[in-house]
């Protein structure tokens, strides 16, 4: 993913620490998933227009795909798991902490 901004850099982090404290996941799981996701992709300074939707939109869409987090009378025992990203993939880039 190409960001050099500290702002959007932050953003991304959100995503990331959402998808460890909502689904306890390790942090560089979390890092691998968004760096999966946004890989190819190019982003203009904070606020980039994926700024529109809060982290957790992100987060969610990242480890289940398309699903209603938002109604609290979702079925969530449906819901399956996304992969994550190869181990051998270069989107894994941190350690766990």
């Amino acid at each position: 993913m190409a960001t050099d901004d500290p702002e959007m850099q932050e953003y991304f982090r959100e995503i990331a620490e959402f998808m460890v404290d909502e689904f306890a996941i390790g942090y560089p799981e979390a890092v691998a998933r968004v760096n999966e996701a946004f890989k190819d992709q190019e982003f203009a300074p904070y606020p980039d227009i994926i700024c529109h939707e809060l982290p957790e939109h992100w987060a969610y869409g990242l480890y289940y795909g398309d699903v209603p987090y938002w109604d609290e009378d979702a079925d969530r025992s449906t819901w399956t798991v996304r992969p994550a990203p190869d181990p051998a993939s270069p989107s894994w880039t941190v350690r766990e902490r």
